[in-house]
């Protein structure tokens, strides 16, 4: 790894600036990240060393949190967004793009953002932090993995209702995720021959076509015909069997077709540790698997074990890139 890992703000009334807090009281300078947002935002007490550039983030890490500081007009209460933040909110995310672009930083770290404040303070245009990002990237094409130590899942369709996926799914769409995928294991996660298992959108993967004609009309022959091209592809499996330990044993990722069917099974094997990857971006961006949590902001009780693993597995991306 090159620089350190910005880590952004994201929504400020949120448990965002509790969890940078933990994150850096965990691992101090053992893995070098900066914050960017508001300092006064930060928890009462945190110990805070305002930087002027990334490159001062490693030195300023054994004092306290580094801080490259934005300042956001007033103070946050915690549970409660202001949609006077938006604005500063999205300016973090853009200035951290371009400060990953241009070499000054590693990798992109989000804490979770509030779109309705985004919205509604600052007419936030997209329905998330990652269409933002890849409409700053100029990528066309995203794709969102979850990942843990155990299991990498990818869904083919993300955030509609369930009636609208099997129009949202085609053979086009299944492929080019099946083929960001592939790339990235290969240049994120050093995976020289990736296995990839593809579920089958109907129970029992359609059963022959009894319970639904998905998998034998076009994604059975879709995986036969990326295997003639090279690919370690396995299904159209039930998702039902895809999930238990030795099955998670023969593949390096799964591909899913709707998102609970991705989701579920990672946030029951691991629902602290899981890790929100962005691939299909020209950097690496993590950020962890949950929201603001508006509830316990402020409490104390947030969890940042799955901020300290999304800071830990983009290092660890970023560094194969940088050795590629």
């Amino acid at each position: 790894m090159t620089g350190p890992i910005a880590l952004t703000c994201g929504e400020p009334a949120g448990v965002g600036p509790e969890i940078a807090a933990k994150a850096w009281a965990f691992l101090g300078t053992a893995l070098p990240f900066f914050y960017m947002g508001d300092p006064s935002h930060l928890p009462a007490g945190t110990p805070v060393r305002v930087i002027d550039t990334p490159s001062e983030a490693a030195e300023a890490a054994h004092h306290g949190v580094p801080v490259l500081a934005f300042d956001m007009g007033g103070p946050s209460t915690p549970g409660h967004p202001d949609p006077a933040h938006a604005p500063v909110v999205i300016e973090v995310i853009a200035r951290a793009v371009e400060l990953v672009r241009q070499g000054e930083a590693a990798a992109l770290c989000t804490l979770p953002i509030h779109k309705k404040a985004l919205k509604d303070g600052a007419n936030f245009a997209y329905p998330g932090h990652t269409e933002y990002l890849a409409a700053l990237a100029g990528s066309e094409h995203v794709v969102m993995m979850l990942a843990c130590d155990a299991l990498r899942v990818v869904p083919a369709t993300i955030h509609i209702p369930l009636s609208e996926v099997p129009r949202a799914l085609t053979p086009e769409s299944l492929e080019r995720t099946i083929r960001i995928t592939h790339a990235a294991l290969m240049d994120r996660f050093g995976i020289d021959f990736p296995r990839i298992a593809v579920a089958g959108l109907n129970p029992h993967a359609g059963e022959g076509g009894a319970i639904g004609r998905e998998e034998v009309d076009w994604i059975a022959p879709l995986v036969d015909r990326l295997r003639v091209d090279g690919f370690d592809l396995r299904g159209p499996a039930s998702a039902d069997t895809m999930f238990h330990a030795a099955a998670r044993d023969r593949y390096d990722a799964a591909i899913a077709m709707y998102h609970d069917q991705a989701l579920i099974p990672i946030k029951t094997i691991d629902f602290a540790g899981g890790v929100n990857v962005t691939l299909g971006l020209p950097f690496v961006r993590t950020s962890p698997d949950h929201g603001t949590a508006f509830d316990i902001a402020g409490t104390g009780l947030a969890d940042p074990t799955s901020t300290i693993a999304a800071l830990r597995m983009a290092a660890r991306m970023a560094g194969r890139m940088s050795h590629a």
